[in-house]
């Protein structure tokens, strides 16, 4: 005889196999979703407006939810079981994790979910800790970093700036490795390997400074007003 909601005394419905009660009341499961319990909490708790994380007691799948933390999706403790739930407990060789797929709220909006099976010692699924990720609520977000992060099309590819100090240790040894390149000493280079570095030191932002021009010369062993007239 069923109840007139339509559960049977054992509070499974109606054509539906019931779930004997040894096996709904093992200890050793109970202990298991004992702990997920704590850490579908503890998970929520940690992403606030975000992250949605509902454990399933697959022992019981017409009431299966037993925590719904940080609630987005509109469900209640007691509500039955999802589809991947009921696929666990017809195969015990169902995936037991299913990462990063695409899923959705009731009410629209897009969310990124992962489900994980829980299994007893005799390999039957008893639960699932399941994690859906509100994606619309970080898409303003994301437009915002996309933002923050561009930069201006016209310069793209140009070197305006080097947004670090152009010491004088750096400057000799970028000129001493110059020279180390092509076997010689600063001062050893020949007059079109001194004008190519003094144009190259000239690109890389090394005038930037006024000491730099006659840092350079004393490197090259040239005047200064050869230094300038290289870089024209």
């Amino acid at each position: 005889m069923t109840h007139p909601t339509g559960r049977l005394p054992d509070g499974t419905s109606a054509g539906q196999p019931a779930v004997p009660e040894d096996d709904r009341d093992v200890p050793e499961d109970e202990h298991l979703l004992q702990e997920a319990e704590r850490i579908a909490v503890a998970v929520g708790r940690m992403f606030p407006g975000l992250c949605e994380v509902v454990l399933h007691d697959l022992r019981r799948p017409d009431n299966a939810i037993r925590v719904i933390e940080n609630n987005l999706s509109g469900r209640q403790v007691g509500d039955s079981a999802t589809e991947l739930g009921l696929r666990r407990i017809a195969d015990p060789d169902y995936p037991s994790v299913i990462q990063n797929y695409s899923n959705q709220f009731p009410d629209g909006r897009p969310a990124k979910s992962t489900s994980i099976g829980i299994k007893n010692a005799e390999g039957r699924y008893v639960a699932a800790l399941c994690l859906n990720l509100d994606v619309s609520a970080l898409s303003p977000l994301a437009m915002v970093l996309a933002n923050l992060v561009a930069t201006d099309v016209e310069h793209q590819g140009e070197a305006l700036e080097t947004l670090r100090d152009r010491s004088g240790r750096e400057l000799r040894s970028t000129i001493d490795a110059y020279a180390a390149e092509r076997s010689s000493t600063p001062r050893g280079l020949n007059r079109d390997q001194k004008r190519e570095l003094v144009r190259q030191l000239h690109r890389e932002g090394f005038f930037d400074t006024r000491s730099s021009a006659q840092l350079i010369a004393d490197q090259l062993g040239v005047s200064r007003a050869t230094v300038y007239n290289y870089t024209k």
